[in-house]
């Protein structure tokens, strides 16, 4: 090859190589859907939309991530002056994240949006659920809950006193990254429902209630419950991750009443890893690293009065 013609095939060589590390870049991207739920409880608790752009706001930092927030439950567009489901959001999510109240009024637990979790389960994604959002009622619901993070809050059975868990030493996982010993007095569920199969489950967020917690009052029903009393000593699970045998990824994080605790950097942290981790993208070596602005966990509350 003459010098000339090696200088007109070099434009051409970089083309190539661009068009391959766009192509790269494009296939480990990662796209986390956020669902904030509708209002609820007094100013400062619950703050479900507040606490998702906050947790966006750090993850946009992450090279490769994209993240939308879909505020009031689930995201619905209008359609001749209606609103429908907009079930468009999940089609290229790579992880789904629940943060809102539970129990019967659950936005996830419509049959017809179970099967769109399902789908979103089967090609392998993430789906993860944080305090209200872990309780679904028994039967159908329960039985989703569990295939998809192997455990759920279970009325009547689980237990949701407030109180300040120590954890003291955290396993060795992707999640747990730069994660260092913290407290925070919330309203952490505790006793979960697990599910049948729980190999594939690692607990995360461990310690043990002392005997006044147990007893209560829990937040409601106020209690105690004999079983959750005579389980006095046992160490109790308040965030987990489970490995599904589809591929995919899923957690559960019984913390998240109380809003002022999303300035706890190491709570903030361990939610950052496992949404990288549930979006199967690469969690630092330090964690993800975030740091909140001046006034930020004052910004997006909803208007809930005094």
């Amino acid at each position: 090859m003459n010098a000339s013609a090696a200088v007109r095939l070099r434009p051409l060589g970089f083309l190539v190589l661009t068009l391959i590390s766009l192509w790269v870049q494009a296939a480990d991207a990662r796209k986390i859907v956020l669902i904030a739920g509708k209002p609820s409880h007094p100013p400062g608790m619950h703050e479900f939309r507040a606490g998702c752009l906050l947790l966006a706001d750090a993850l946009r930092q992450a090279p490769g991530i994209t993240v939308q927030v879909c505020s009031n439950g689930w995201p619905t567009r209008t359609i001749e002056g209606k609103a429908v489901d907009d079930n468009a959001v999940f089609d290229d999510a790579s992880a789904v994240f629940i943060y809102c109240d539970g129990g019967g009024g659950h936005p996830a637990i419509r049959p017809d949006r179970v099967a769109v979790l399902d789908a979103v389960a089967a090609r392998g994604g993430g789906l993860g659920f944080a305090h209200y959002a872990v309780e679904v009622p028994r039967g159908d619901p329960s039985d989703a809950m569990q295939r998809w993070i192997g455990g759920n809050y279970e009325d009547r059975y689980s237990v949701n006193p407030m109180w300040s868990p120590q954890y003291a030493s955290l396993p060795s996982h992707p999640v747990t990254r730069g994660v260092q010993p913290f407290s925070n007095r919330d309203e952490w569920y505790f006793n979960m429902r697990w599910g049948t199969a729980t190999n594939r489950l690692t607990p995360l967020l461990v310690a043990t209630p002392s005997d006044d917690v147990r007893k209560g009052p829990y937040v409601w029903p106020a209690g105690p419950y004999p079983h959750v009393v005579a389980a006095s000593g046992r160490p109790e699970t308040m965030m987990w991750v489970l490995e599904r045998a589809d591929g995919g990824r899923g957690f559960g994080f019984t913390g998240g009443h109380t809003h002022a605790n999303w300035g706890d950097p190491n709570q903030r942290k361990i939610l950052l890893n496992a949404l990288l981790w549930l979006a199967k993208a690469e969690v630092p070596a330090d964690g993800m690293a975030s740091e909140l602005r001046p006034g930020q966990l004052q910004e997006n509350l909803d208007p809930k009065g005094k």
